[in-house]
């Protein structure tokens, strides 16, 4: 989550609403550092690590990440299997606790997929054991979940998949409320640290 600009550097998604919502408290609010990158994947994270995230010196990392992991597979026959995806996220996991980040300031953002196409059913076969991985690995730290996946879902039962996401991946607009909501809701605790990243 970056600064200069806030509403450039936050992009357009989930992270800005969460700023914007942070800053209505009246309480300062906290240096955020969008570090996130398109396209990215689990492996693409250990490498822009140091540079893109340790640099700042953050009190809170907010990780999503997952379902490139799976579009890949479709799109590019390039897969991640299940015990790659979990190698590689406790590899992040392993140099935030060597920098002394505690593990309770690490917040587990599910990764998701609302099925907009015929096509979704087999990509959700790929993404949900990814998805048990970032729950499994949440519970074992003691960081927080952000349990996306799940409050999307049960929003699409009412607003439908594509108002929430049009192509399955992407949120809407719509879509990155509730993101925004759920990361809020699950981090209230966290609220008192002097940095979010």
């Amino acid at each position: 989550m970056r600064t200069p600009c806030r509403a450039c550097a936050l992009g357009a998604g989930y992270v800005a609403i969460v700023a914007e919502r942070m800053s209505r408290g009246g309480s300062a609010l906290p240096r955020i550092v969008n570090a996130g990158v398109n396209g990215n994947r689990v492996r693409d994270l250990s490498p822009r690590l140091t540079d893109d995230v340790l640099s700042h010196h953050p009190d809170v990392v907010s990780i999503g990440i997952g379902v490139n992991d799976t579009w890949r597979r479709f799109d590019r026959d390039d897969e991640t299997p299940g015990e790659l995806f979990e190698a590689g996220y406790r590899e992040v996991l392993d140099a935030l606790d060597a920098e002394g980040l505690h593990p309770g300031s690490i917040v587990f953002v599910e990764p998701f997929l609302l099925p907009v196409r015929d096509e979704h059913v087999a990509w959700l076969a790929d993404l949900e054991p990814k998805i048990e991985i970032v729950r499994r690995l949440a519970r074992e730290s003691g960081g927080v979940l952000v349990p996306v996946d799940t409050v999307l879902r049960a929003a699409a039962a009412t607003a439908g998949r594509a108002a929430l996401a049009p192509d399955g991946v992407h949120p809407s607009p719509a879509g990155h409320e509730i993101i925004a909501d759920a990361w809020l809701d699950a981090t209230r605790s966290l609220r008192g640290s002097p940095g979010v990243g």
